[in-house]
């Protein structure tokens, strides 16, 4: 088991108790995401954590290798299998889209996930990828201080940039990008706005089709 599954197994409750603690960022991020989500189509999100970015969108299936997470989002009403994104236990062309919220962070092979989920979407098929953004101001002080966080000190922050240059080697192109959280979580008192682009915002929502 890696460092960064163990950590979500000890602390998933404290991790799920997070959106309740920010509401308003979850909120602000969950309007992010609703912008470039597909609103039809079979879905599957690739890291589903406790299910929190899943349920409000009503996606009902998903992978996660914590076995804690996965519990709490199985109680949610969620179909979660124990597996990653590097290794999908899914056929090819299978989903419509895919979800991935901050997990790339996370990830031990972003390019091999990216090229595996590629391959379970449908022809056209849609990437969603919701990222904290190393090269952002509030991304920078994440960076700075992520040995200090329990869930991000085996994190590895990416650029958005670096995730685009990924994504075009992997075989998406038709790319949106949108942007949330301007101020520091414990600051935001209600919805932040979203704009398009990157390089302001914590939390990055990129939309990538399947070439």
């Amino acid at each position: 088991m890696t460092a960064k599954i163990d950590t979500f197994n000890k602390y998933s409750d404290e991790y799920d108790k997070w959106f309740e603690v920010h509401p308003w960022v979850y909120k602000s991020e969950l309007e992010a995401v609703r912008i470039l989500l597909p609103q039809n189509g079979l879905g599957v999100e690739i890291g589903a954590g406790t299910g929190r970015f899943s349920i409000p969108f009503g996606i009902k299936v998903g992978v996660e290798p914590s076995i804690a997470m996965a519990e709490i989002a199985r109680r949610r009403g969620m179909t979660i299998y124990d597996a990653t994104a590097e290794n999908l236990p899914f056929n090819d062309n299978e989903f419509d889209f895919a979800l991935m919220v901050t997990t790339i962070c996370f990830l031990e092979d972003p390019l091999q996930a990216l090229k595996n989920i590629r391959r379970i979407l449908r022809p056209s098929g849609k990437i969603i990828i919701g990222m904290l953004d190393k090269d952002s101001p509030i991304g920078k002080l994440y960076e700075a201080k992520k040995k200090d966080s329990k869930f991000f000190k085996n994190a590895n922050f990416y650029s958005v940039k670096q995730v685009l240059e990924w994504l075009e080697k992997t075989g998406y192109n038709d790319i949106h990008i949108m942007q949330t959280i301007f101020h520091k979580p414990e600051e935001i008192i209600a919805i932040e706005q979203t704009k398009n682009g990157h390089g302001e915002g914590l939390f990055v929502i990129i939309s990538a089709q399947k070439k």
